[in-house]
């Protein structure tokens, strides 16, 4: 799977917005049939930072998301909200779901 991590610095006066600002982006691209999830957070240390988790089943769904109308419009319609550009890990790593962390096993 292709593994994404992103930071997204919003402009302070935009970041309780965020959600809804990304929210057409965020279910367009749940919907896609490649992806296996797409999952925002906000940072507890920087209410203007969101960090975005997403992952896709292989390189094939990678290229229909970005060559999807929604990632087209979310690149033309997004960078006006953000301080910055948005900083970026991406992998390809084998698997298509979360491992358990067995340092912290549950019993």
């Amino acid at each position: 799977m292709i593994f994404i991590t992103a930071k997204f610095r919003v402009r302070p006066e935009k970041a309780d917005q965020w959600p809804a600002i990304t929210n057409s982006f965020t279910e367009a691209t749940r919907a896609e049939p490649g992806c296996l999830w797409f999952d925002w957070s906000r940072s507890l240390d920087d209410p203007a930072e969101y960090v975005l988790v997403e992952a896709f089943r292989d390189d094939e769904a990678g290229a229909a998301h970005v060559g999807s109308q929604h990632f087209k419009a979310a690149q033309r319609d997004l960078p006006r909200h953000l301080a910055e550009t948005p900083r970026i890990v991406n992998f390809s790593v084998p698997g298509t779901d979360w491992s358990e962390l067995g340092e912290l096993r549950v019993d």
